[in-house]
């Protein structure tokens, strides 16, 4: 087939612009010898015994579709576990949907909440996908940037200082990605307040909750007043280490959680049979792994925050997730050049913050889901090239 003058991309997709994540991936990709800090995903293998729950469901035929929301016994096993782990409270049949990886949940509830035109505050840094979601909706984002001097936590006034008529959201991730920065109680009590003053939903990704580090992890969900206007979006990727299995769900007050179900009873059907069998054996049984898994983490953590600091790039301490998100603003270069450089002088891959926002600039991602060994090394070889500009 020729294609014509005539565009057959419409003109939303077309002005998209493609992730600042991929490319870095792919150029490390190419190279050989690469330590790799970029990938935004667990190093752990998903344990055994949730892998052969998958194998056993296959074994025994399970391969039709489930309902539209997920089986019932894993939408079960998800209110039981979010109320024991988080205190928040959802009903199985009417306020939760199994969904094909969290980025599912949080694009139908985009177009379940937008009109065209309808504004969402997003919280910058922050992951790449959330503006391009909010258009593709027909919305409107509107940036925040939560700064370093401030870890990286948004304030209030922020908030008030953009909100309008047309507000209709605010996007929110706790761990965030890119900073591992996480709000506490208070902190989100205080954002909580002006949802509720400006009648304005939140949509929480709380994707990364199991990976609190210090504190307790608070959902947004179990603050007095936020059940009813809170899209609750998790997973089981980061937590349970089940990246390839693509499985996410989101909690949410039934209007708004039936409405986003019409949407992905066209969208996607159902998410995979085999991973929601392997999800529901996850829940009953895995949260020791988590917990060996967080222990791990939390002394990489250690290690290459201390790192940083002490070979000059100043990096505040993440309480979740699993990023560093150290300034590189005393070298000189931008986010842009110092990936690129160390990409090709030193052979190891990071992310340039400013993919991730205004206020990603001067700072780079590192995923410290990487063994000691390789983080030790790939310490070694950023010291190494930082000595260029000092």
């Amino acid at each position: 087939m020729t294609l014509t003058k005539k565009s057959y991309v419409s003109k939303m997709v077309h002005e998209l612009k493609p992730s600042g994540i991929r490319r870095f991936f792919d150029l490390a990709a190419s190279m050989e010898g690469v330590i790799s800090l970029g990938v935004g995903e667990p190093d752990f293998v998903t344990p055994w015994h949730v892998r052969e729950e998958a194998i056993r469901s296959l074994e025994m035929g399970y391969t039709a579709y489930t309902p539209n929301a997920g089986l019932f016994e894993l939408r079960q096993e998800i209110a039981h576990y979010m109320e024991k782990e988080f205190d928040v409270s959802y009903h199985p049949q009417n306020e939760i949907i199994v969904t094909v990886g969290a980025s599912s949940a949080i694009d139908i509830a985009m177009r379940t909440i937008l009109d065209p035109g309808d504004e969402v505050i997003v919280v910058e840094p922050c992951f790449v996908s959330y503006v391009p979601m909010v258009e593709l909706a027909g919305g409107k984002a509107i940036t925040v940037q939560a700064t370093k001097e401030h870890d990286f936590k948004i304030l209030p006034s922020q908030l008030e200082a953009v909100v309008s008529e047309r507000t209709k959201a605010i996007m929110l991730c706790s761990p965030n990605n890119p900073t591992g920065t996480m709000l506490n109680k208070t902190e989100l009590e205080a954002i909580a307040q002006f949802a509720i003053e400006h009648d304005v939903l939140i949509i929480a990704d709380e994707i990364y909750a199991e990976l609190a580090y210090d504190e307790r992890y608070t959902s947004m969900a179990a603050i007095p007043g936020m059940h009813e206007r809170t899209i609750l979006v998790s997973g089981f990727s980061k937590g349970f280490a089940m990246t390839g299995w693509r499985l996410g769900f989101v909690c949410a007050p039934e209007p708004i959680a039936e409405a986003m179900l019409k949407i992905f009873q066209y969208q996607l059907m159902c998410a995979s049979t085999m991973s929601q069998y392997a999800a529901i054996e996850a829940l009953k049984n895995g949260r020791s792994e988590v917990e060996k898994m967080v222990k791990s983490y939390r002394r990489r953590r250690n290690f290459i925050v201390q790192s940083f600091n002490d070979m000059g790039l100043s990096c505040h301490n993440p309480g979740g997730a699993f990023y560093a998100f150290p300034s590189i603003k005393s070298t000189g270069l931008t986010s842009q050049e110092f990936a690129a450089q160390l990409l090709q002088q030193e052979k190891v891959a990071v992310v340039p913050g400013d993919v991730f926002g205004e206020s990603g600039e001067g700072h780079i991602r590192c995923s410290y889901a990487a063994s000691l060994e390789q983080l030790q090394e790939a310490l070694k070889r950023i010291e190494r090239f930082i000595q260029n500009f000092k």
